[in-house]
């Protein structure tokens, strides 16, 4: 199992890093945020309440959940035979996955979906806690971060308007698997750099390593 971790707070450029650097290396990209994200769209398309856990560990239960590949090396994830796109972008899921992403059982969820992946063809796959707690033992692990006032701007860019403070607090501080600089990473700030810049950055460490374009 070959797996390229990158973490990092919201806008901080993970998920365009990780598309870009997936096909430079030849690796399938997995968005562990679209997955989230497609938990979250079914709560709240279920219109269940986020602050209270026991109705979200209860909808988890029953949800059908399957993962896979499209032939363009992305992942999807499908849930109640439903596969959200666009919808994984509204406001209300960037305002409440957060929140739904921090209940135990919603994780557990995504990281067996995660391991799935993995254990099919080599990934790059980008999250909030893909070095420290989903795939711990990898050597290729990577943060991303960048000043709020940048990442603002970046969401602002994107037609979202998000609370970037308060979602760094709630990923930081939550009790399962908060957003950390995991043991063995590397830092890179993104606030200045180009998407190529970072993709660069990240292909020279790995060669360093070992592991080269395909």
């Amino acid at each position: 199992m070959t797996v390229i971790a990158i973490d990092g707070p919201a806008a901080s450029g993970k998920s365009s890093v990780a598309t870009r650097l997936a096909r430079r290396m030849g690796f399938a990209h997995v968005n562990s945020g679209a997955m989230y994200r497609a938990v979250t769209w079914e709560i709240l398309r279920q219109q269940l309440d986020i602050v209270l856990p026991e109705q979200i560990e209860a909808a988890v239960q029953r949800m059908s959940v399957d993962s896979g590949f499209s032939e363009s090396g992305d992942s999807f994830i499908r849930i109640n035979s439903e596969l959200p796109d666009i919808e994984l972008q509204t406001l209300e899921v960037n305002q409440s996955v957060s929140s739904v992403a921090s209940i135990a059982s919603v994780r557990n969820l995504v990281n067996s979906q995660l391991h799935n992946l993995a254990r099919q063809r080599p990934i790059v796959s980008e999250g909030r806690d893909i070095g420290s707690v989903v795939f711990p033992d990898t050597p290729h692990k990577f943060y991303l971060d960048a000043t709020p006032e940048i990442r603002r701007q970046r969401r602002a860019s994107q037609g979202q308007d998000d609370a970037i403070e308060q979602r760094d607090l709630l990923d930081s501080t939550r009790a399962h698997a908060p957003l950390k600089v995991a043991s063995g990473a590397h830092v890179i700030d993104t606030s200045h750099l180009t998407l190529e810049g970072v993709v660069d950055k990240i292909v020279e460490t790995l060669a360093l390593s070992g592991l080269h374009p395909a």
